[in-house]
């Protein structure tokens, strides 16, 4: 009988311990993932100046507060979404302030001026954004003819966008002493966790007009990125490849897309390089 009762006993202390570690583990989670979120790069850097409240509770995780723009809101929701333990977000963030009416030059300057914030090799914090009835203009100092182009043609992709005017100039002051954010970035061991990367990714991704409309998957680990999904032909694929890898963070990409209307009785293409470096 002692012997039953002492089983009894067991069994109900474990029982209880079982039942009071399991919200004591669920709660160490949602602080992490609350900790995490905020000590992330993307909301250390490009989201510090907004008003964003995280509570997680059993991995579903809220936003609440105000951000500046719509790129801000994804922002948040795709680098919480990349954290580990996080089960769903209900993004409920609001954007401050007048918001500019689609394809209006005040909301073709805010999307230029992201499209360029998120590429490496640009000095997106130094380059002017005008606009004027959808012709851009793109003014400030260039390290090279070569990255000036590059803002040009980053800037032709954006939606809504009819034409680019480049009056950046290329200056000995700048080829001496200009770095654009990723160099900077590289120089001083600036570590980017995986969430904050793929939630870049994804937003250039849908800031380009090229590839805006892809059906684009994107994963993160240890700087390496793969994409996944479909694309229309091999010059899309080879586009999204060429423009991920410019982002903050990444430092190669493995393009895993296939192709739509890709025709198997075709002879077979070379194959490309598997993985391409990051600059």
């Amino acid at each position: 009988m002692q012997k039953k009762l002492y089983h009894f006993a067991l069994i109900g202390t474990m029982a209880s311990v079982f039942l009071f570690n399991v919200p004591l583990f669920a709660s160490e989670t949602d602080d992490r993932i609350e900790s995490s979120a905020q000590q992330s790069y993307v909301f250390r850097t490009y989201l510090k100046g907004d008003d964003i409240k995280i509570q997680s509770k059993d991995g579903l995780v809220i936003l609440t507060g105000t951000v500046s723009g719509e790129s801000h809101k994804a922002l948040a929701r795709d680098t919480v979404a990349g954290l580990p333990g996080v089960k769903d977000v209900d993004n409920k963030l609001e954007e401050k302030g007048d918001i500019p009416a689609l394809y209006t030059d005040a909301w073709l300057i805010t999307k230029v001026k992201s499209t360029l914030l998120f590429h490496r090799n640009l000095s997106a914090t130094e380059t002017e954004v005008l606009a004027e009835n959808g012709t851009v203009i793109l003014r400030g100092e260039a390290t090279s003819a070569a990255q000036r182009d590059l803002a040009t043609e980053y800037a032709k992709d954006v939606e809504g966008v009819k034409v680019v005017k480049n009056e950046m100039t290329v200056t000995t002051a700048a080829l001496k002493s200009g770095t654009t954010m990723g160099q900077k970035m590289d120089a001083v061991g600036e570590l980017i966790d995986d969430a904050s990367i793929t939630a870049l990714v994804k937003t250039t991704l849908l800031s380009h007009r090229s590839t805006s409309a892809l059906n684009t998957t994107v994963e993160t680990k240890d700087g390496m990125v793969k994409l996944g999904g479909k694309a229309k032909n091999a010059a899309e694929k080879d586009l999204a490849s060429k423009i991920v890898v410019d982002v903050h963070g990444v430092k190669s990409v493995f393009n895993n897309m296939t192709i739509e209307n890709a025709q198997p009785n075709q002879p077979d293409q070379p194959k490309k390089k598997a993985a391409i470096e990051g600059c």
